[in-house]
C-alpha cells in the first residue's frame, strides 16, 4: 500500500518521470507524507510527577517521524524497484520504535497514577498522498495559466539563481517538501468572512497593547519550551522570539523571570513566539545544515516581520480576570495537515483586506499590500492550571457569543498580528521569477499554511497585569503600544508617566496599530522608481527618524483652544528582509501614505492622531533675542542723528561768540 501511494503521488504525469529533484538540503520532492496518530493530544491527564519524562518521550516520537519522513523522501528509486521497501525498511521499523516509546510513556504514568489504556494502538503510521503531485506536462503550476496578482505579465525571465531546482517540474518548494502552487489563493477572490460577537452590557471593551519589536535582533531556535521542555530541536522548525530573551528548551521559570525583554515596558517579560516565514530564494541561512533547518526541509531566507502588534482585548459579555503568572498557551496546531483542523487556528490575509481571512491557504496579495498572519488566542482559563498535559485543556475559546465554557473564566485575549513585506510568488514557473514563501513546519507537515501556530508564556509583572485588567474592564486604551484614535489620547497608567521634573524619553517607541483597523499599506499604491525596492522602503538602513521630531531646545508653541491633544508620530524602522533593495518613499514625499492621513514606514507603526501644527510666529522679535549684527543694524541711524545734533550745537555756539 505504501509503495502504491508513494509511486502514484510522485509520478510526474505524462512523461512517467518522477517529479523529484534533489535540493541542497538532502530532501527530495515527494508527493507522499507520513501520517501518525498524535499521541500528545490524546494524553489529557498526566500526573505532574510524570510530565517531564512524558514530554521527552513525546518529543522522541516527533523525532522518529521526522527521520522516517526523510528516509521516505530519499527512497524513491528503491520504492519503485521493490514494492515492499517502504513497509519493510521504513514503516515497520517506525512502528516498532513508536511502540517502545509508547510503552515507556505508559510505565512513567503508571508509577505515579493510573496506567493509560490503548496507547499501543497509536503505534502504527501510514503513508498518505500529500496532494503535492506535479502538474501534467505543459500545465502551469497554478492550473489556470492566469497571471497572479502582483505579477507583471512580462517578468523579464529573471532567474533566482538558487540552484535548488525551483521551477517547472519541481512543485515542492526549495527543499522539496512544499509549499506548492495549490497552497496559495488570491485574496481578492475571497469574500468578507470576519464576524465578531456583539458586545453586551457587561462587556470588557478596553484594549491593552504591548510593544516588543519584530525580532530585529534575530533571536531564533528550533526548541519549544512548552511542548518539549528540556529537548533540543523539539519543534523541528525555527521560531521567531520577541519579548523574553531567555526562551530556549532549558529555560526554567526563574530564568524567564530574570531575563531581559525586547518589550518597551520592562514589566512585560512574556515570551511571544511563532514559526519563522521564509522566502524560498536559495539563501543559506544559519540553520541551512542543521536540524530544525535545511536538514528537515526548512530552507530559504528568513523574513524579519515588517510589523508586529500584540494587543490584549476584553470579552464581549463579561469582565476579564488576571492571567496567572507563567500561564502557557499554544494556539493553532503545528500538525494540522495530518491531524485535521479541530485545533487549527491559522488566519492569513493581506493589508487592506483583513475582513477576509484564509485558513488553509497563503494569500496572494495585490501590489502595495502586505501579507498578514494573525492569531486570536484562547481567552478562557480554568482558574487552576497554568498548563496541562496536552497544553490545551487548561484554556479554551469562548463560543460565538463570547461565553466561556462552564468552569472557565474570561481572561484578556492576546490578539497577535504579524505583517510581512513579501511579493506574491510567480506560481506559473514554480517561484522561479518571484520565489515562493512559507512558514517553517515539521517536515512531514509540508509547510502547509493550516499548520501555522503561535505560543505565549505570561511573564507580566503582577502590577502591570493588574493595570491591564483594569484598563480592559474600564473600556480604555492603554499600554506601551496603545494607539490613539483621532481626537483622543491613549490612557496612560501612572507607572508609565514621567516623574515630576523628569524629561520624557526621546527614544523612539514602537506603537503598533489595532488589528484589522489600520492597514499598513494601501493596495495598488504607486511605486516611485526606487531602483527595485518595494514601495515604502526608506533606504536608511532601518534607522528612519520621525518626519517631524519635536524640538527639545525651546518650548513647544501652545495649541489653539480648539486643537485636540495628540501624540508625536514616532517611527521604529527595521531592516528590509530583501537583499539589494534601495530606498524610496511610496509617494515621493518621504512618507508612507495609507490614505487615512497617517504616516507609516517599513517596520513602523505610528500614532493615529496627527501632530498639531505650530501656530505661526507673527509677533515682533524682541531686541534682546537677536544677534549683535541685527542690533547694530537697527541702532546706527539713531546714533548718526545724535552726532549731527551735537555738531549743530557747536556751530551755533561759535557763531554767537563771533
Amino acid at each position: 500500500m505504501a509503495a502504491n501511494v508513494y509511486a502514484s503521488a510522485t509520478d510526474g504525469g505524462s512523461g512517467g518521470e518522477p517529479a523529484q529533484t534533489r535540493s541542497g538540503t538532502g530532501v527530495r520532492t515527494a508527493g507522499a507524507t507520513i501520517d501518525c496518530p498524535d499521541v500528545g493530544s490524546r494524553l489529557t491527564s498526566v500526573p505532574e510527577q510524570a510530565r517531564t519524562e512524558v514530554d521527552k518521550e513525546l518529543a522522541l516520537l516527533d523525532e522518529q517521524i521526522a527521520k522516517a519522513y526523510q528516509r521516505l523522501s530519499e527512497s524513491a528509486p528503491q520504492i519503485q524497484q521493490d514494492s515492499g521497501f517502504a513497509d519493510n525498511a521504513i514503516m515497520n521499523p517506525l512502528k516498532e520504535k513508536r511502540g517502545a516509546t509508547l510503552e515507556r510513556i505508559a510505565i512513567a504514568i503508571d508509577r505515579v497514577g493510573d496506567r493509560p489504556e490503548g496507547l499501543d494502538a497509536l503505534a502504527a503510521c501510514t503513508v498518505r498522498d500529500s496532494g503535492n503531485q506535479a502538474p501534467e506536462q505543459g500545465e502551469g503550476q497554478d492550473g489556470g495559466g492566469e497571471e497572479q496578482p502582483g505579477q507583471e505579465q512580462d517578468q523579464g525571465g529573471q532567474e533566482q539563481g538558487n540552484g535548488q531546482g525551483q521551477g517547472q517540474g519541481n512543485n515542492g518548494g526549495q527543499a522539496g517538501n512544499g509549499p506548492v502552487a495549490a497552497d496559495f489563493a488570491d485574496i481578492t477572490s475571497v469574500q468578507p468572512n470576519v464576524n465578531s460577537p456583539r458586545r453586551q452590557g457587561n462587556a470588557s471593551r478596553g484594549t491593552f497593547a504591548t510593544s516588543c519589536g519584530v525580532n530585529e535582533n534575530g533571536l531564533f531556535n528550533s526548541d519549544n519550551i512548552i511542548a518539549a521542555p528540556g529537548v533540543t530541536n523539539g519543534a523541528h522548525h525555527f521560531h521567531d522570539y520577541v519579548g523574553n530573551q531567555a526562551n530556549n528548551a532549558f529555560a526554567s521559570d526563574q530564568d524567564l523571570a530574570n531575563a531581559g525583554t525586547s518589550c518597551d515596558d520592562q514589566g512585560d517579560k512574556s515570551s511571544y513566539y511563532w514559526p519563522v516565514l521564509r522566502v524560498q530564494n536559495g539563501t543559506q541561512e544559519q540553520d541551512a545544515n542543521s536540524p530544525g533547518g535545511g536538514i528537515e526541509g526548512n530552507a530559504g531566507a528568513i523574513v524579519t516581520p515588517k510589523q508586529v502588534t500584540l494587543d490584549f482585548v476584553g470579552n464581549p459579555r463579561d469582565k476579564v480576570t488576571a492571567m496567572p503568572r507563567l500561564l502557557r498557551i499554544i494556539t493553532g496546531d503545528a500538525k494540522a495537515f495530518v491531524n485535521g483542523t479541530a485545533n487549527a487556528n491559522a488566519s492569513w490575509s493581506c493589508t487592506g483586506f483583513e475582513d477576509r481571512q484564509l485558513k488553509d491557504k497563503y494569500p496572494l496579495c495585490p501590489k502595495g499590500s502586505d501579507v498578514v498572519r494573525s492569531f486570536k488566542f484562547q481567552s478562557c482559563w480554568d482558574g487552576r492550571n497554568i498548563d496541562s498535559a496536552n497544553h490545551r485543556t487548561h484554556v479554551a475559546f469562548a463560543d460565538a457569543s463570547g461565553a466561556c465554557p462552564s468552569g472557565f473564566r474570561p481572561i484578556p485575549q492576546l490578539v497577535q498580528r504579524i505583517v510581512y513585506d513579501v511579493d506574491a510568488p510567480s506560481l506559473k514557473d514554480g517561484g522561479r521569477t518571484t520565489p515562493l514563501f512559507a512558514v517553517d513546519s515539521f517536515p512531514e507537515q509540508l509547510h502547509k499554511p493550516v499548520t501555522d501556530h503561535g505560543d505565549f508564556i505570561n511573564v507580566f509583572d503582577e502590577d502591570l497585569m493588574g493595570e491591564m485588567v483594569d484598563c480592559i474592564n474600564d473600556g480604555r486604551k492603554c499600554g506601551a503600544g496603545a494607539e490613539a484614535e483621532p481626537g483622543e489620547k491613549p490612557s496612560q497608567e501612572p507607572s508609565q508617566e514621567p516623574g515630576a521634573g523628569e524629561e520624557p524619553s526621546q527614544e523612539p517607541t514602537k506603537t503598533p496599530g489595532t488589528p484589522q483597523e489600520q492597514p499598513t499599506r494601501t493596495p495598488d499604491a504607486p511605486k516611485d522608481g526606487n531602483a527595485g525596492g518595494k514601495p515604502g522602503d526608506t533606504g536608511n538602513d532601518g534607522k528612519d527618524e520621525a518626519s517631524n521630531p519635536p524640538a527639545t531646545d525651546k518650548p513647544a508653541p501652545e495649541p489653539e483652544p480648539s486643537d485636540s491633544p495628540a501624540d508625536e508620530a514616532e517611527v521604529y524602522a527595521t531592516p528590509s528582509a530583501k537583499s539589494g533593495e534601495q530606498g524610496g518613499s511610496r509617494d515621493g514625499t518621504g512618507e508612507d501614505s495609507d490614505g487615512l492621513g497617517q504616516s507609516q514606514a517599513v517596520g513602523t507603526a505610528t500614532s493615529a492622531a496627527a501632530t498639531p501644527a505650530a501656530p505661526p510666529r507673527t509677533e515682533p522679535q524682541a531686541v534682546g533675542s537677536g544677534n549683535l549684527a541685527d542690533t547694530g543694524a537697527q541702532l546706527w541711524p539713531a546714533a548718526a542723528g545724535a552726532v549731527l545734533v551735537l555738531a549743530g550745537f557747536v556751530v551755533l555756539r561759535r557763531a554767537r561768540r563771533s
